[in-house]
């Protein structure tokens, strides 16, 4: 009989409390949101597989849990909290980039740089309400709606936050469908939305190959902090461009970026253990970032109604919203809104123009931010 008590308390029913459960419903909801709703199902079903099981209570320095020296969890976590796994995956989305919409139209990268004032509107914020500044800076970093900025910045200057950032980061870019609709059909007439943007210029094969190298050189020098990601994200776009070594641009377009979202998803997940991701602190983080990334999304779409006061072309003031850099998520939704407007208005290929600028928009937020508070 003592030994089926014994077994019973080394059971996760016995040992589990209000925190596990109740990140298990939160699991269970993510998965729900990926499979049925298909909402970035690339993104939450790892997320959400891992938040159940990082929250199976177990037998303490068993070597199990994601925090536990030596344990398999923990190994796997390293990606996370050193940066690789961000890296590799901007590896894979400078593979994948196609910038010809964006040096048709230079002009767009404006908007991806004007979508970044959420990043810095909620750092002042996270300030105001008694974070530290290297808090501040990992919150105020989920305004770039960018999941692998906001792990890398935050592995590097709050690794205690890395789960409620990334977390609220990738939930986020999940429902952006839910979030940015509203804020662009508010801040835009009907008129605007059914702007059509004119056919681009043919960009040729040399402009494309010129760009990642002057885009690092531009880009890094000027935030040197941010070479971990835009060194990988240009060299992966001039794998893709140079048109000389396919089999590494399809590989890291494919299978690398794909094996590291698999790993930083579940492994972000897993680091949500009740009794250190439910906290006040976890709370404030969440709607912190809801107010990041609504304002980075208004941010885009009027600093895109202010360039048409001067501009002869005028923009469709949609895409500012696609200046987030939510690949491909808000270009997506852009394109929605507009077919909505005008089945024929077809915004796709301008919405990632913005896109991609805000890509390399928020890694240099991010490089700022890390090189203003490494001291």
């Amino acid at each position: 009989m003592d030994l089926l008590f014994q077994f019973l308390t080394n059971t996760g029913y016995y040992l589990g409390d209000w925190r596990n459960w109740t990140m298990i419903v939160v699991g269970c909801f993510f998965v729900y949101l990926a499979i049925s709703k298909e909402y970035e199902p690339l993104l939450l079903l790892p997320i959400g597989f891992g938040v159940l099981v990082g929250n199976v209570p177990f037998f303490k320095g068993f070597g199990l849990g994601i925090y536990e020296n030596n344990s398999v969890l923990h190994y796997l976590y390293f990606g996370v909290v050193s940066g690789v796994y961000p890296s590799i995956i901007f590896l894979g989305l400078g593979a994948m980039t196609d910038f010809s919409s964006l040096l048709a139209r230079p002009k767009l990268m404006l908007l991806g740089a004007a979508a970044q004032a959420g990043i810095f509107f909620t750092l002042i914020s996270a300030l105001a309400l008694g974070f530290l500044p290297k808090e501040a800076a990992s919150v105020a970093i989920i305004g770039g709606a960018d999941g692998p900025t906001s792990i890398f910045l935050t592995a590097k200057l709050a690794p205690h936050l890395i789960g409620p950032v990334a977390i609220a980061a990738y939930s986020y870019m999940a429902l952006i469908p839910i979030i940015q609709p509203p804020i662009m059909r508010l801040l835009t007439s009907r008129e605007e939305r059914l702007i059509r943007m004119s056919e681009p210029r043919e960009v040729s094969r040399v402009e494309l190959m010129i760009f990642p190298i002057v885009g690092l050189i531009l880009c890094c020098f000027l935030a040197p902090a941010s070479i971990p990601l835009l060194g990988t994200f240009f060299f992966g776009n001039i794998l893709k461009v140079s048109g000389v070594v396919d089999r590494l641009a399809k590989t890291a377009s494919s299978a690398i970026i794909d094996t590291a979202t698999i790993f930083v998803g579940f492994c972000v997940g897993a680091s949500t253990q009740g009794d250190v991701f439910l906290t006040p602190k976890s709370v404030g983080i969440f709607a912190l970032g809801a107010v990041a990334f609504s304002i980075a999304t208004a941010a885009g779409v009027l600093f895109a109604k202010l360039m048409n006061v001067v501009l002869k072309e005028k923009i469709n003031p949609l895409l500012g919203a696609a200046g987030v850099s939510a690949v491909p998520g808000s270009a997506r939704e852009v394109h929605l809104m507009g077919l909505k407007e005008d089945p024929a208005n077809y915004l796709l290929m301008h919405a990632m123009a913005c896109n991609s600028s805000g890509v390399i928009g928020s890694a240099i937020a991010a490089g700022v931010l890390w090189s203003f508070n490494v001291r």
